[in-house]
């Protein structure tokens, strides 16, 4: 075995690296900038494609005609590592998986429906007393969700937006019972992933993160809503709705997933030795 004097007397002293260049992070941020824009701003656009320009540009001239370089000395080898060990460790595969995927625990299916279900009723009492208080109907804040997918109503005066309309009342009340249903149930795969504030994550962070976003892109999805909508409040009711939904979700028994079964457990297919069969009980 050679000797390490031996080894490093074979290396070379220097190596020609790469210059480094930070124009593929302004290109990068760029392109982003660049997409972002087409849900916000057209300005930030403009921004993004003056930085993708620019950073193409800078990038290039890094490599061309003639590649930057930069000489790097070659560090000195240390001693090689030793271990007082004489067999190498196994893995004991035996008694269960070794890895995992988290969380090992997660809420049903039906937890989130029930956060979601609860939600949407705290959320649509604070819309209710926002249009009692502020526009002296409860009929506004149904008309107004309606908007976003009938023609009809969005044409209304805001008088109009304030009367009672049949076809307003189904549509709305349809639009937010799927969307509650919908974040409820990612609130149940979320919120065991953050074990020890799930009730901050759910109330505050993830409302904040979606107004937000619909505060960024309402104006294209529903120019009505945007023209209409009291931000204040419109937070208001999004916390309500996350602390009810948090709460129902977190209060609700924990399921273990069946990542480490089979895929016929998982799949529900009766396999001889793996699963028993339905007039069976498992020993």
């Amino acid at each position: 075995m050679p000797t390490l004097d031996e080894i490093e007397a074979g290396r070379p002293k220097s190596v020609d690296l790469p210059r480094p260049t930070a124009w593929p992070m302004v290109m990068a941020f760029g392109i982003a900038l660049l997409f972002a824009g087409l849900v916000t701003n057209y300005a930030v656009s403009a921004v993004g494609a003056a930085l993708l320009l620019s950073g193409a540009v800078g990038w290039f001239r890094e490599v061309l005609p003639h590649e930057r370089e930069e000489t790097v000395p070659v560090a000195r080898l240390v001693e090689f590592p030793t271990t007082p060990r004489e067999s190498v460790s196994r893995i004991d595969v035996e008694g269960g998986p070794h890895r995992a995927r988290l969380p090992l625990e997660i809420h049903p299916v039906s937890a989130g429906v029930k956060g979601g279900l609860a939600g949407s009723v705290v959320m649509a009492a604070l819309a209710v007393l926002y249009g009692v208080v502020r526009q002296g109907s409860v009929w506004y804040p149904i008309n107004l969700l309606a908007a976003g997918a009938s023609a009809r109503i969005a044409a209304l005066p805001l008088e109009g937006l304030r009367a009672f309309h049949a076809d307003a009342l189904l549509l709305g009340t349809a639009i937010h019972l799927l969307t509650s249903l919908l974040v409820g149930l990612l609130y149940g795969v979320m919120l065991p992933m953050f074990p020890r504030r799930p009730i901050l994550l759910g109330g505050v962070i993830a409302p904040m993160l979606w107004t937000g976003l619909l505060h960024a892109s309402l104006q294209i999805v529903n120019p009505t809503l945007e023209a209409h909508i009291d931000w204040p409040w419109f937070v208001v009711t999004q916390v309500g709705f996350g602390v009810a939904a948090g709460v129902v979700v977190t209060r609700s028994a924990y399921v273990r997933t069946l990542q480490f079964e089979s895929f016929a457990v998982r799949a529900g297919i009766e396999a001889p030795g793996v699963k028993p069969p339905h007039d069976e009980e498992p020993r």
